[in-house]
């Protein structure tokens, strides 16, 4: 059975602070926990109003904290705003004070725009040496070598599993070549996804971490009690991704009651083509929808993003998709 995961971008909503976005966070960790959710991770952007978990590690320390058995973990850390000696300090001392959970997904997009970017005191060039700065960290989170003479405290021998995360197909290929497991972004960025997926599973070279190839997707699923709601929540992400093309991202906004008011054809076009991996509907709609997606990708495992306003809306959106999976399950 594919598992199901989830990917919080820990939004802000109108009305609301980022205070009220992170325990908003920490009570959706908690009901996808008792749901049965494999994972829990959140994503670092920077210069967001909309998105409360630039400090990623901080944000998964509490989540951490309070949660007991989900897998919790960054989707992802963009490791060229950072030296990977910081990355390996940062999660290992998240692995060290809950061992066995945490998660380390590593992507090679700043998050943000340049000029942030500048003020994180990186410099853009910086992205070019990710594949050594992926090498780098892991050997600090690995095995104390003989003669090393740095070292990450707390890291060294936490050997917290990393990921690659990418939306085309050099992070595929990165995946591959290092045998690690791959999350593709294809809750926004569909196109590359099975080109990808191919070349990760026939390139795949075993490693110490992972014997054979993991891949999990992304997916957005707005899923309710009936379509005309599930529908209607939709309109929030659509709104969003509408926004984003016309340079004015913002805090999340609420539903409303026609998207076609909303957006002109060619914004409709935009947005539904970077929303193609999109599941809208009940949990049998969705169940419906999933099963050809899941036998045509082979995931192994579905990161979900469900960009929803109201936050019990929200909850209940991966309720009901924990319904559609055992749906999916049944007919199996």
């Amino acid at each position: 059975m594919t598992k199901l995961s989830v990917l919080d971008l820990a939004p802000v909503r109108e009305g609301s602070t980022p205070g009220d976005s992170l325990r908003s966070s920490k009570d959706l960790a908690q009901q996808t926990e008792r749901l049965g959710y494999n994972r829990y991770w959140l994503a670092e952007h920077h210069n967001m109003v909309g998105i409360a978990s630039a400090a990623t590690s901080v944000a998964i320390g509490y989540i951490a904290e309070n949660t007991s058995s989900i897998r919790v973990g960054a989707g992802g850390i963009m490791l060229p705003n950072h030296s990977p000696m910081v990355i390996a300090e940062q999660f290992g001392t998240l692995a060290s004070l809950y061992p066995g959970r945490i998660d380390l997904g590593l992507g090679r997009a700043p998050g943000t725009d340049q000029q942030t970017l500048r003020a994180l005191r990186r410099n853009p060039m910086v992205s070019e040496n990710f594949p050594q700065d992926v090498l780098e960290l892991q050997a600090l989170l690995g095995p104390l070598q003989e003669g090393q003479t740095i070292q990450a405290v707390p890291g060294t021998d936490t050997n917290v599993p990393l990921w690659i995360l990418g939306s085309s197909l050099f992070g595929a290929q990165l995946a591959a070549m290092l045998g690690l497991p791959y999350a593709f972004a294809s809750h926004f960025a569909p196109e590359a996804l099975m080109a990808a997926l191919d070349i990760y599973r026939e390139k795949f070279t075993p490693s110490e971490q992972l014997a054979e190839p993991y891949a999990m997707v992304g997916v957005n699923i707005i899923a309710a009690d009936t379509e005309a709601e599930a529908k209607r929540l939709f309109t929030t992400p659509q709104q969003q991704f509408t926004n984003m093309f016309r340079g004015t991202r913002g805090r999340m906004r609420p539903p409303i009651d026609d998207i076609e008011d909303y957006w002109n054809p060619m914004e409709k076009a935009r947005v539904s083509a970077m929303t193609a991996c999109s599941f809208v509907g009940t949990a049998d709609s969705i169940a419906d929808q999933l099963a050809p997606f899941l036998e045509r990708t082979g995931a192994n495992e579905l990161m979900v993003a469900s960009a929803i306003f109201d936050h019990d809306a929200r909850v209940h959106s991966y309720a009901v998709l924990a319904e559609a999976q055992k749906t999916l399950a049944d007919r199996h």
